[in-house]
């Protein structure tokens, strides 16, 4: 989206360890950021949503791509956007629906609760921007 978002945070997850809580974590205090510092009405049920976008996203950098995760959270006007860096340069993409299959739902989850979904593969990995509206 273009523009200067209202807030924004940047995290390097590269540690050993629980990434996915650490994002999830992460996630979760800047949305109670932005209603407490910038008094930006946030229901929980946005928390709710970020977090699990934050946990999908991260656990797929974490489970295909090498080295560090990046992870941006940036509010733009009526939305808050998730942004997940990793070294892997393949655009994910959505498995054909199967009832039988276990696991491997991720991005079909980001896809159902996101109001939008970007990737943008670059030289070195991609990014993968998804954007909740903050009325969800």
């Amino acid at each position: 989206m273009p523009g200067v978002p209202r807030l924004r945070a940047s995290y390097v997850l590269d540690a050993e360890g629980a990434w996915i809580a650490q994002a999830r974590h992460l996630a979760a205090e800047f949305l109670g950021r932005a209603r407490t510092e910038d008094g930006l009405p946030v229901p929980d049920r946005v928390v709710e949503i970020t977090q699990l976008v934050v946990s999908e996203l991260v656990t797929n950098a974490r489970k295909y791509a090498p080295g560090p995760v990046g992870l941006d959270l940036r509010v733009f006007g009526d939305a808050v956007e998730v942004v997940v860096h990793d070294a892997n340069p393949e655009a994910p993409r959505p498995l054909n629906s199967d009832p039988g299959r276990v696991g491997q739902h991720g991005l079909e989850i980001v896809m159902a609760v996101a109001e939008a979904l970007h990737v943008r593969q670059k030289a070195g990995g991609k990014s993968i921007t998804a954007r909740i509206a903050l009325s969800a």
